[in-house]
Formats: C-alpha cells, sequence, structure tokens
C-alpha cells in the first residue's frame, strides 16, 4: 500500500497505457530495479510507511513487539502473447495464511546466498519452478505485515515451456492471472481492517473465484507504481 493511492495523488496523466507491450513492461522493469538489498529487511528500526496513518502505526507497533522475520518471494511474470502473473494458493492446513493467495516464497534461511536465491529456491520447492526458467530482473520494496514479516519480492521474467509439479505439503494449486488485469488500477479495491481501535486499509484484486488481497495485492499495487507510472 502506498502514498499515491491512499491520497488519491494518481492521475491518468501519470500512468503509462494498461496495454503496455511485454517487451516495454521487462524494459522499465532492467531499468528501474536493482538487487540492492534495502536495510528494512533486516532493520526493526527502518520503517517504510505507506501512506495509510492505521497501517503506519500497526507497523510500528509490530517492529518493537516482534522480532523481524526476513523473507522473499518471486513475483513471476510468465511472457505469454498475453504475458500472466504466476501465483499460487496456499495449503489450508498450515498455521499461518492458510489457504490463502499468495507469490511463491517463504523466510530466508541462512543457507541461501541473496533474498533471490531463498525466492528461486523456494519458487523450486512449493511449485516445481525450475531456475533455468527463470530470468530474475530486480527487488520491489520490503512490505512489511502485521505478523512481523519483512518480504522482499525478486520480479523475474518467466520463459514459456515449463512444467510445474505441486508440493501439497505447501501449496493446494497454481494458477496464473492476465498481467493487464493486475496492473490495472480499476481492479485495485480498497478493503479495511481494526487492529486495536485504528482501521488499517489494504488492496483487494478479486479475480474469478480468487481473492487476492493483503500482502499480495499490496506487492501488486508496488509493482504497478515502479513500471507504470511514470
Amino acid at each position: 500500500m502506498t502514498k499515491s493511492v491512499l491520497k488519491d495523488a494518481v492521475s491518468a496523466g501519470t500512468a503509462a497505457p494498461l496495454d503496455m507491450s511485454s517487451s516495454e513492461f521487462f524494459r522499465r522493469a532492467h531499468e528501474r530495479l536493482n538487487f540492492d538489498v534495502p536495510p528494512g529487511l533486516t532493520d526493526a528500526a527502518v520503517l517504510a510507511p505507506t501512506g495509510d496513518f492505521g497501517t503506519d502505526a500497526m507497523l510500528e507497533i509490530i517492529a518493537k513487539e516482534r522480532p523481524v522475520r526476513p523473507a522473499a518471494v518471486l513475483v513471476p511474470i510468465v511472457e505469454r502473447e498475453v504475458p500472466t502473473v504466476l501465483l499460487t494458493k496456499r495449503a489450508e492446513h498450515l498455521n499461518e495464511h492458510a489457504g490463502q493467495i499468495s507469490f511463491p516464497g517463504g523466510k530466508i534461511d541462512p543457507t541461501d546466498a541473496s533474498p533471490m536465491d531463498a525466492a528461486l529456491r523456494e519458487a523450486d520447492e512449493e511449485v516445481g519452478l525450475k531456475q533455468n526458467f527463470v530470468e530474475p530482473i530486480g527487488y520491489l520494496d520490503v512490505y512489511a505485515t502485521g505478523f512481523g514479516f519483512r518480504i522482499l519480492p525478486t520480479l523475474a521474467r518467466v520463459r514459456p515451456g515449463f512444467e510445474l509439479t505441486i508440493n501439497t505439503n505447501e501449496v493446494d494449486a497454481a494458477f496464473e492471472v492476465p498481467l493487464a488485469f493486475l496492473m490495472d488500477p480499476v481492479n485495485h479495491k480498497l478493503g479495511s481492517k481494526e487492529f486495536r481501535g485504528m482501521q488499517r486499509s489494504f488492496y483487494e484484486m478479486p479475480f474469478e473465484e480468487h481473492y487476492i488481497w493483503g500482502a499480495t495485492a499490496g506487492m501488486l499495487r508496488a509493482l504497478y507504481e515502479r513500471i507504470y507510472l511514470a
């Protein structure tokens, strides 16, 4: 969640066309992203303001009460004729975020050479997406959650032709959503919840039978702002 939406600062004149070509999308991504790891991934004192008072207050409280839990996810853009985003539905039996729509990913292990390596490893472990089909492009901003996670998303181009093997211990399914749908601000709805007497906002992007919301929708919104906004 970012200041531009919550304060209605985005105007039609600042956005790129929604029918942006695949080549232009990846050109902008290479130009605007890099692999510098933000300090907020591991430093609880570094907070990234969202522009939403309730959310910012929640994250400040969580940073003081819980240890930082660094995590990494892969944001896989499949370069089809109509580009798609590969997402997963987390297994219903999990203790945290059961049944929610997510990117492939998880906590960063001490053996991971970088957050990118953690994201690639998790994508292979969860859905069998092999690294020879994946071209990492760069990191988006750190996304903090109310569970103490600091998530660093790695945007990646994925070459078609892969075959997935679902690890049912972690996910129930994997599916693709058109990138154009997820990058259309018309589909970026705002929901809200109460946290200790304060209202905090979050994004919702329902697609067919899938309810995409929270951290996943927030990172997709961040992708839109980094690539589609001038």
